[in-house]
């Protein structure tokens, strides 16, 4: 290997170190490789910000306002509120929801998909009195299926169509993933439909009413002269089972007293740590006057005079508050609102609530001002999980949204237009007819994916330059030495798809189509199936709940714990490559 082989395979090896390890935002992890590879030589000066211009970054920019715009339109609530029955049982629901959530991604971005059909899921559950995990994970399996089948459903479909017009001077139109990205989609969804929901572990006890799937960890202060004062904290027990909710424990002086508490007398200003589900805890609260955590943004949130309101919200991958404490955001003093309460999974949270750094999937309980609590959530990025109204356009701009939107699709489609330009010429037009504010327009934008594309695409050309991927492109071809055709290209989707379900599946698609294009080259082939390969395996990220954001998204309101997602995850990785591989034979030959 010569030593810029070296220094980029030194550099790629600790971007994938630092993603698996997760302690550093990816966004930061690859804008510092990028700057590291430019100090050392081996990214040219010129090109370090190229990947920031690239049209598959501003594609995936353009396509997360276009989304926000079909959304704010109320083009897709209309949708969803037309279709969506909660009588239905769980199975037709599954197939219902799944089929919605595969076709809204195919069109607009996956996660916003998710985000707009969750909260539909999680109400039905409620009133169908049965756990939403039983239906989360399906829903989340769905609209990563469906970004498999249009060349905007998904990043890596953008990725990939952008290095085939690099490497082979023209990119993949709109619908060119549709045979085998849509072919996979429709049989994993008959999967995840029919079979795939019975597999998720069903912990729910029997005959409970799932009502509420989510207890927090709270806390609750007692105020000056409370009649609570004097008081031991075990003989609290009689009203804590009546409303339904566990003392784990009191914090005293800064000092946590679990599993040593229950003798302690009550004094003034000491912290109950509550588990219990939001009304439950909020009943609690009332039947004893306690304050919550905070006593002082408390009063002043009550000084307001309009009242308070709860809302229960997951955090998004990427949100404002992910990998930071509620007290350094300073959302006391920023939006006068209190961290109330959080859950992670079931595991106790052992440190004050304001004072612990939240992680992306947990669940949050956010106290604010009365009719405040969807600004607040937006500040902080995270996705409320009740069912509400959002700010909507006057409803003669729900058609013209959409009539914008499918004017484009269809140019870009047919190649009259540029897919970057057609998708700027509707965020244009949503702006002309008021449909977007252009003041929201840059919130929208989902930053840390810009900066990790921008930043990887340069180190993925530098490696592809140096001969880093014919040296991968060429091992993977001595593994396969004597192997058919579709044992090569089943080697090369395992390979991605394993990757993909560690790492971002954009960093996966940025190294691995680059090799797949060196594999046919050695092979002389066309490239055109081990890219399709590619694109349906770096989305294929089923095993895990990192692999992709979407299933991040589901880990806390479904109560998942981090083995759960291969017990369906892996037999439908299984089938996408037992479908795509015959499909790719069929759809893109081997002959060049």
């Amino acid at each position: 290997m010569t030593q810029d082989q070296i220094i980029l395979f030194a550099l790629f090896g600790a971007v994938f170190g630092l993603l698996l390890w997760g302690r550093f935002r990816y966004d930061l992890v690859a804008f510092s490789a990028l700057l590291a590879g430019v100090v050392l030589g081996v990214v040219p000066s010129d090109q370090a910000f190229a990947g920031f211009g690239h049209p598959a970054t501003l594609v995936v920019a353009l396509v997360l306002i276009v989304s926000a715009g079909l959304v704010r339109s109320g083009a897709v609530m209309l949708i969803t509120r037309t279709l969506v029955d909660t009588g239905r049982g769980l199975g037709a629901h599954i197939t219902l929801m799944g089929g919605l959530g595969a076709v809204l991604s195919a069109f607009m971005n996956n996660v916003a998909a998710l985000a707009l059909l969750m909260p539909v899921d999680i109400q039905t559950a409620r009133k169908a009195k049965r756990p939403p995990g039983l239906s989360l994970m399906p829903l989340s399996f769905a609209t990563i299926l469906g970004g498999m089948a249009t060349l905007i459903g998904t990043p890596p479909n953008i990725i990939i169509a952008s290095i085939r017009n690099d490497a082979l001077g023209a990119p993949y139109s709109m619908f060119d993933f549709a045979p085998v990205g849509g072919l996979a989609a429709i049989a994993g969804l008959l999967f995840v439909s029919l079979i795939g929901w019975r597999l998720i572990p069903n912990r729910a006890d029997a005959g409970a009413e799932a009502a509420d799937f989510a207890s927090y960890i709270a806390e609750l202060t007692v105020p000056e002269e409370s009649d609570q004062i004097g008081r031991r904290v075990n003989e609290l027990d009689e009203e804590a089972e009546a409303a339904d909710v566990a003392i784990v424990g009191l914090i005293r002086d800064g000092e946590r007293r679990y599993g040593r508490a229950s003798t302690v007398k009550l004094m003034a200003g000491d912290v109950l740590v509550i588990e219990a589900t939001s009304e439950a805890l909020d009943e609690f609260r009332a039947g004893l006057s306690l304050d919550f955590s905070d006593g002082d943004r408390q009063d002043q949130l009550t000084a307001a005079g309009e009242g308070l309101e709860v809302v229960e919200a997951v955090v998004p991958e990427g949100a404002r508050i992910a990998g930071r404490t509620a007290q350094a955001l300073g959302l006391a003093w920023r939006q006068g609102a209190i961290l109330l309460g959080l859950s992670r999974q079931g595991r106790r949270i052992r440190s004050q609530i304001r004072r612990t750094v939240v992680e992306p999937g947990d669940l949050v309980l956010l106290l604010s001002p009365k009719g405040r609590g969807q600004v607040v959530a937006d500040w902080l990025g995270v996705l409320p999980l009740a069912e509400r109204g959002r700010d909507v356009t006057a409803d003669d701009k729900i058609w013209l949204a959409l009539g914008l939107f499918a004017v484009a699709v269809a140019a870009a489609a047919f190649g009259l237009i540029y897919l970057p330009v057609a998708l700027g010429l509707v965020v244009v037009g949503y702006v002309l007819a008021r449909i977007l504010p252009i003041a929201e327009i840059y919130t929208h934008v989902e930053w840390p994916v810009v900066v990790l594309l921008g930043s990887m695409i340069p180190l993925g050309a530098a490696l592809e330059t140096s001969g880093g991927t014919d040296l991968i492109a060429r091992a993977l071809i001595t593994l396969t030495d004597g192997l058919p055709a579709w044992a090569v290209l089943a080697v090369l989707m395992i390979v991605t798809m394993s990757l993909s379900d560690v790492l971002n599946n954009t960093a996966t698609t940025i190294v691995a189509a680059p090799v797949g294009i060196e594999m046919a080259r050695a092979l002389d082939v066309s490239p055109d199936p081990f890219l399709m390969a590619v694109a349906v395996a770096a989305s294929a990220a089923f095993l895990t709940p990192i692999g992709h954001k979407n299933n991040t998204l589901v880990l806390g309101p479904g109560g998942y714990r981090f083995g759960d997602y291969w017990r369906m995850g892996l037999p439908l990785e299984v089938l996408i490559v037992a479908v795509s591989i015959p499909a790719l034979l069929v759809f893109w030959p081997m002959t060049p």
